[in-house]
């Protein structure tokens, strides 16, 4: 019989003669490798299904004029189209462009965003309306503009439109609605030009109340008669606004023109988000400045962040038992084994050889544990991904042969100490104890 026949003979007969510890240390194997590939897949999972489930709670990214004259003029449709082909290079991406505009009904001040209902609608999957969306001749209201006019779905108002009043109204809309530190400067230059307005309006009501009498102009209640649709609450910045069509607003303020915000839900986060926002900044054709929505980038990653402190955690917790159970059972093997090993070193056999059997021996056993433990922490991770986010989850092939490594090699270096134990063992002294 060869050396190589008669090291896998004893290596069978050490596996396979005593089943129960050789199954306490695949069990111990499996466990490990179990918890640990759960982990893993659900810590490589979720960063992308929380992504696409917070993707319903509205925009990440939103894109404003870069500068004063485009302010006036809005994002033109041609340039929508071109930085919608930014955002979405690589990502799938929703989108919804919102001119706004400043009106009046009963002489008191709002703001009205035009938009494409339906896109609006799949961005915002989140708001919560009572009754329709807007439509033709139909208005959609936030709850604070329905709470101050007291009106309700079905009551009918009039919107005036006055071009005094228009100059500031996309900036700062744009600035309410980005929340973002980025958008400072937008402020301000909304900022100034709202002084600028209403320094002029000051002057028209100045000589307007010179006897004592109320500008007409102030007074004025003519407009265009909306039907109130629906009403919309997000506890937000939308609540102040009201919704319209965007051929309502034009046909309202008499003009067509680009819009002021447009925002987009796109499948990144992170690092991947910023290299999109730099991308289109960068980019000076476009005209345009884009930055993310800080309250939804920052959720995710706080949540995202914490997961992943949870998994490592947990992890070493995981391997540190793992390391304890095999090592503990292979030391209970060798001590079993103690006279036969003593008897095969007198025979002649050499230490290194009874370290190789071990060796091999322990990496069987996270073998077999690995297997059937990457095989069952796959089942749990996918029950657990269908339960919390209602999605299936693919077999990544990579993560199963790291796992199935992972476990092999723990088995081996638990096996460390109690082999290096059974190298030293004196065979005068264990067959004198015979």
């Amino acid at each position: 019989m060869t050396n190589r026949k008669m090291f896998f003979t004893m290596l069978w007969g050490a596996v396979f003669r005593r089943r129960s510890r050789a199954m306490m240390a695949v069990i111990a194997s499996l466990v490990g490798a179990a918890t640990l590939f759960c982990l893993a897949s659900v810590c490589v999972a979720v960063p992308q299904q929380m992504n696409e489930e917070m993707r319903a709670y509205g925009a990440n990214l939103i894109v404003t004029p870069a500068s004063a004259t485009g302010k006036s003029q809005g994002i033109d449709t041609a340039t929508v189209r071109n930085v919608t082909a930014l955002v979405g290079a690589g990502h799938s991406v929703k989108s919804a462009a919102y001119r706004y505009e400043s009106v009046r009904i009963n002489s008191a001040p709002y703001t009205i965003a035009g938009v494409d209902v339906k896109a609006v609608r799949a961005l915002n999957r989140h708001w919560n309306v009572t009754g329709d969306w807007p439509g033709s001749g139909n208005v959609m209201v936030g709850r604070d503009v329905a709470d101050a006019l007291g009106v309700k779905v079905g009551s009918r108002v009039t919107i005036g439109y006055r071009a005094a009043d228009a100059s500031a109204s996309a900036s700062s809309s744009a600035s309410a609605k980005s929340d973002s530190d980025e958008l400072t400067e937008t402020a301000e230059s909304s900022a100034q030009g709202t002084q600028s307005t209403q320094t002029t309006q000051g002057e028209q009501t100045t000589q307007a109340t010179e006897n004592g009498r109320v500008s007409s102009d102030i007074m004025d209640n003519n407009g265009t008669e909306f039907r109130i649709a629906g009403i919309v609450d997000t506890g937000g910045n939308e609540d102040s606004i009201i919704y319209a069509t965007t051929a309502d607003v034009s046909k309202l303020a008499g003009h067509e023109r680009g819009a002021d915000v447009v925002e987009y839900s796109v499948n990144a986060m992170g690092d991947e988000l910023n290299a999109i926002v730099n991308r289109i900044n960068k980019n000076t054709n476009t005209a345009v400045k884009a930055q993310t929505v800080t309250k939804i980038t920052s959720s995710d990653t706080r949540i995202i962040a914490m997961l992943q402190t949870l998994f490592w955690i947990v992890s070493l917790v995981v391997l540190v038992l793992t390391l304890v159970g095999v090592g503990t059972t292979i030391s209970s093997i060798v001590s079993q084994r103690r006279n036969e090993i003593g008897l095969r070193k007198a025979l002649g056999a050499d230490s290194r050889a009874i370290g190789v059997e071990f060796y091999v021996e322990s990496g069987i056993y996270g073998l077999i544990g690995g297997l059937l433990g990457t095989a069952i922490g796959y089942v749990l991770a996918r029950v657990l991904c269908s339960t919390v986010f209602g999605r299936a989850l693919g077999l990544n092939w990579l993560l199963c042969v790291g796992s199935l490594l992972l476990s092999v090699a723990i088995a081996v270096i638990a096996s460390i100490p109690p082999v290096r134990r059974a190298t030293r063992i004196d065979p005068a002294i264990v067959l004198r104890e015979e």
